[in-house]
Order: C-alpha cells, then sequence, then structure tokens
C-alpha cells in the first residue's frame, strides 16, 4: 500500500470520494451546456424520494375512511371490515354487509327480522 497520501486513502474511505465524484460531473456538464441532464436526474431523484411519502398518507387517508370496526347483530364478535362490502362474521359465520359504518345482516328479500323476546311461563292455577 502506498503511503505518501493517506488523505486520497481517508477520502476515499469516507465516502467522500463519491460525492465529489458526482459535484465534479455534475458542474463539467453545467458548464459543457448539458445542464438539463443534472436537472432531469435531480428531479427524478426527488420524485423517487417524496411519491413514496405521499402514496403512503393517502393509503392511511383511504383506510381510515373505508375501515370500519363494529360488532356483530348476531353474536356481538367485534371485527373489522370495509364499507360497502359483504363479509361474514368470524365467529358465528354470518353473513354481513357494512352500510354506513354498521354491520348489517344480510338477508334474501321478502325475509322479515325479528328480535326474540324471552316469556316467562307461569302457571296458571284454577
Amino acid at each position: 500500500m502506498n503511503n505518501n497520501f493517506p488523505q486520497l486513502r481517508w477520502l476515499n474511505g469516507s465516502g467522500l470520494g463519491c460525492w465529489l465524484t458526482i459535484l465534479l460531473v455534475s458542474l463539467f456538464l453545467g458548464a459543457v451546456g448539458l445542464k438539463w441532464v443534472v436537472n432531469s436526474v435531480l428531479i427524478i431523484l426527488a420524485f423517487l424520494f417524496v411519491t413514496p411519502i405521499i402514496g403512503f398518507w393517502a393509503f392511511r387517508w383511504w383506510l381510515k375512511r373505508n375501515l370500519v370496526e363494529d360488532s356483530c347483530p348476531v353474536c356481538a364478535y367485534e371485527f373489522t371490515g370495509f364499507n360497502g362490502s359483504e363479509c361474514r362474521c368470524p365467529n358465528c359465520g354470518e353473513e354481513l354487509k357494512v352500510e354506513a359504518g354498521k354491520f348489517a345482516r344480510l338477508t334474501p328479500p321478502g325475509t322479515i327480522d325479528v328480535d326474540v323476546i324471552e316469556v316467562s311461563a307461569k302457571q296458571l292455577e284454577n
């Protein structure tokens, strides 16, 4: 190894040499009249860094609007579903539809849905 130039070895080992090379190439391209090449590369790099951040925020916004957490109307098991979709309850297997932020039973047309009330039977004595 050549120890005559220790500063150059430090420059290459720190990663600063790569940045200096990029800077010199971009300055050369700008001096020659190809500054648009440097500008387009910088725009593409900025686009590659900004797009995932904006996409992540947009996905979170969409998820807040469309993800519904509610309980099953049959067995009261709490789970999540997407707004405007049909799903099954993971606990009881009932077919459900997500409407207006709530789970509703998916029944065929003409079906009457009733709530059961327990009535205690009393013996009548005559």
